[in-house]
């Protein structure tokens, strides 16, 4: 706990200097400047308070009455607004004003008024709401995703640690910020119009949802640490080991590929029961399931509406987190379809939760093509945001949530295998229902994953590329003109010829190529082409070879990429160690291999 607790001050201090946090800033560092010298440690204590009740109460208070759960966001744009007109209006600012004094003149002595500290801290708690919906994952992961089970003091110190670590920053932003507007003291009433038309913008702005279309559409190609400081702390191992021990879920944050038998899997997921076990046993229970939350567009539901948990109470339902160009994601399909498909009579509803990895992912167009592709008739939802898979404090793709017909999760895993024991969870849970599923089951085939494989997920983009044999230049953001050595190491690979460099993927230019040694039987690779299709040449120890994708997209040697997808480029008897090169026309991006 105490770990935690500390990941939650660090992570709150990051909080502080990401983009979010922008809309505060103008309203603390401008009544941070006036008033007494204690009013900047006042709008500290009021904005700790505040922020914690708006995280910790308002979660618990929304998730009772089944409120929507961006609930939290729209009072902050309205507080926003709110504030923006009364800074605009000056009138509206004196009798605000007039009343806070009036307030404050009542809680503390004359001495504390005049050095601002409560009518600091006022307007402190006012702005705690503001700030709520900048709580990033490890409130999500405590709080938003056990906001169904009981109330904790745990729970309530790593959001009072979070607010702390927080407030800290903006007090020394405060502080500086009190030494740089003091020579404007003589303008301060053109000075707060302006502040006040500012969040006005910002306000209507965030909600026209600007604010999240600029992060998803502009930031989306910078680091993620440079978009969310606290991300990179919060998805580090003892963060991740510390939020296991308190979610009573699942110890699964944003995101790694599951493959089976990986060591970071066998660590923290639960080994499913026998299928013995699993149908004569009772499962145990981990609280309710948390709802789908800051969801975007759902598929296959009458008129695309959305589902909710409580709409489905009777059932029993599995949430499986996936992406669509995730390859241990797409080989769980086959065994997802076919237990829809033989279960859906008695009761069994799948709901897929698409998370995007990388930003084509987020593409309404895309889901709905992969879902038509993989032959998905279960409902899916888009979670651009990621949202509901904070809520469940995820960390895999694939990974499952099995709920019984209470609605109370029952059974998690991360990966792909053990479907006979899935299976089993299902006609459990569906025989404590009151179902008589009968005793067929499933008819599933499916790819597995080949043993012996070592080649392990590589990624293009520079923000995760590991293994990369490239020298004279590192790969980094910009266009460049690379030479690939003549010899790599086992698992490295290495550019040549002018390639494109963003955080994430790589886009060919001039005579481009790649080149990649591996230990696999399969290889696949994410690949797009925005400007429309183009060809990419396939050698296999420097002789062509047919792309392993067949129908349209092959022609002899070479892949035609057209969509923005997984493409399997390699399909071998066995595993086997080769050099694969690649020569892709300009335009074609890539961005991971996956093995298998």
């Amino acid at each position: 706990m105490l770990l935690l607790i500390l990941f939650g001050f660090v992570a709150g201090a990051a909080t502080a200097v990401s983009p979010c946090v922008l809309p505060v800033l103008p309203i603390a560092l401008s009544a941070g400047a006036t008033g007494g010298r204690r009013r900047p440690l006042g709008i500290v204590a009021g904005l700790t308070v505040s922020f914690t009740f708006a995280i910790v109460a308002l979660v618990y208070v929304i998730d009772a009455l089944g409120l929507p759960g961006g609930l939290v966001r729209d009072i902050a744009i309205g507080v926003l607004l709110a504030f923006g007109v009364v800074l605009v209006v000056p009138p509206l600012a004196a009798r605000f004003e007039a009343a806070a004094s009036r307030i404050t003149s009542r809680v503390g002595t004359r001495r504390t008024d005049a050095d601002g500290f409560w009518s600091g801290t006022l307007l402190g708690a006012s702005l705690g709401i503001l700030y709520a919906p900048c709580a990033s994952a490890v409130l999500a992961g405590v709080i938003v995703v056990t906001a169904s089970q009981d109330f904790s003091a745990g729970r309530l110190a790593v959001a009072l640690a979070y607010a702390l670590g927080s407030a800290s920053v903006l007090y020394l932003l405060m502080l500086g910020g009190r030494r740089l507007i003091r020579p404007l003291a003589r303008r301060a009433g053109a000075l707060q119009v302006a502040t006040g038309a500012v969040l006005i913008v910002v306000g209507l702005a965030m909600l026209g949802d600007y604010d999240l279309r600029f992060q998803r559409e502009v930031v989306a190609d910078l680091p993620s640490f440079l978009v969310n400081p606290a991300e990179g702390i919060e998805n580090a191992g003892p963060a991740r080991s510390a939020l296991a021990s308190i979610s009573g879920v699942s110890p699964h944050g944003l995101g790694t590929r599951a493959t089976e038998g990986s060591e970071e899997e066998e660590e923290i997921t639960r080994t499913p029961p026998s299928r013995l076990a699993a149908e004569k046993t009772k499962l145990p229970d981990y609280g309710k399931a948390p709802e789908f939350t800051d969801t975007e567009r759902w598929f296959n539901t009458p008129g695309g509406k959305p589902l909710t948990l409580r709409q489905l109470r009777g059932k029993v339902v599995l949430v499986d987190f996936w992406t669509y160009s995730c390859v241990n994601c797409i080989r769980t399909l086959p065994y997802l379809n076919a237990w829809y498909q033989r279960y859906h009579r008695d009761g069994f509803v799948i709901v897929g939760v698409h998370t995007p990895e990388f930003p084509f992912e987020r593409e309404a167009g895309n889901v709905e093509a992969a879902i038509e592709r993989e032959g998905i008739h279960y409902p899916v939802v888009q979670d651009n945001e990621a949202g509901t898979w904070r809520a469940y404090g995820n960390l895999y793709w694939p990974s499952e949530y099995f709920l019984d017909a209470d609605g109370n999760v029952r059974f998690a895993d991360a990966g792909e295998g053990e479907y006979e024991e899935k299976e089993a969870v299902i006609r459990r849970l569906l025989a404590e229902a009151g179902a008589k599923p009968g005793r067929a089951r499933a008819d599933a085939h499916g790819i597995a994953p080949s043993a012996g494989t070592t080649t392990p997920e590589t990624y293009l983009g520079p923000y995760r590329a590991e293994r990369n044999a490239n020298v004279d230049p590192k790969p980094s953001r910009g266009l460049f003109e690379f030479t690939a050595p003549e010899q790599l190491d086992e698992n490295e690979w290495a550019l040549g010829g002018r390639w494109r460099i963003a955080s994430e993927s790589v886009t060919a230019d001039a005579g481009a190529s790649l080149k990649l040694d591996f230990n696999a039987r399969r290889v696949y690779l994410v690949l797009g082409s925005p400007s429309g299709p183009r060809k990419m040449s396939v050698f296999l120890d420097g002789k062509p070879i047919a792309p392993a994708d067949a129908g349209e997209d092959v022609h002899g040697g070479a892949v035609t990429v057209t969509a923005q997808r997984l493409y399997n480029l390699v399909d071998l008897p066995g595993v086997e160690h080769h050099v694969l090169e690649l020569r892709p026309q300009a335009g074609i991006m890539g961005y991971a291999f996956t093995f298998g």
